[in-house]
């Protein structure tokens, strides 16, 4: 495990990032193939207009990319609360890599395969580690 919990948060940044660019290399392509053109689109058109049009895979993407922008917002409040009141141990570094790998993981089923079963699994297991993290934060900035 590299340095400390910071350095999970960056790599969990990086790979929110890296999504971005799937999904915009899925998106345009897609939306070029649907006879969109972005020039002309309609003012004011969000992301979610584009679900009935575009392909299951395709918003798959962006949705996990949405939610990359959710719950791992309380990761990086967590870890930086840890970090701050010296509550980065051995124990929240394990539970930090473990939060980022399986949402890295969660990530590459969503966009692919992206069967609920297995991606509610990893989501469980990431919000059991996110929890882990919770407890342990406010153990340590109480104590």
């Amino acid at each position: 495990m590299p340095g400390n919990l910071l350095a999970a948060g960056a790599v969990l940044v990086l790979w929110t990032l890296i999504m971005l660019v799937w999904v915009a290399a899925t998106r345009f392509p897609a939306m070029a193939k649907a006879g969109i053109d972005v020039k002309t689109a309609q003012p004011g058109g969000r992301g979610a207009d584009l679900e009935p049009v575009l392909p299951p895979g395709v918003n798959w993407k962006s949705h996990n990319y949405t939610h990359l922008l959710e719950q791992p917002t309380l990761f990086y409040a967590v870890i930086v609360f840890l970090h701050l009141s010296g509550g980065d141990t051995a124990l929240t570094q394990g539970f930090a890599w473990a939060y980022v790998v399986l949402r890295i993981v969660h990530s590459l089923w969503q966009a692919t395969v992206n069967r609920v079963p297995v991606r509610f699994a990893l989501f469980a297991l990431s919000t059991f580690c996110l929890l882990a993290l919770s407890v342990l934060a406010v153990i340590a900035t109480l104590g």
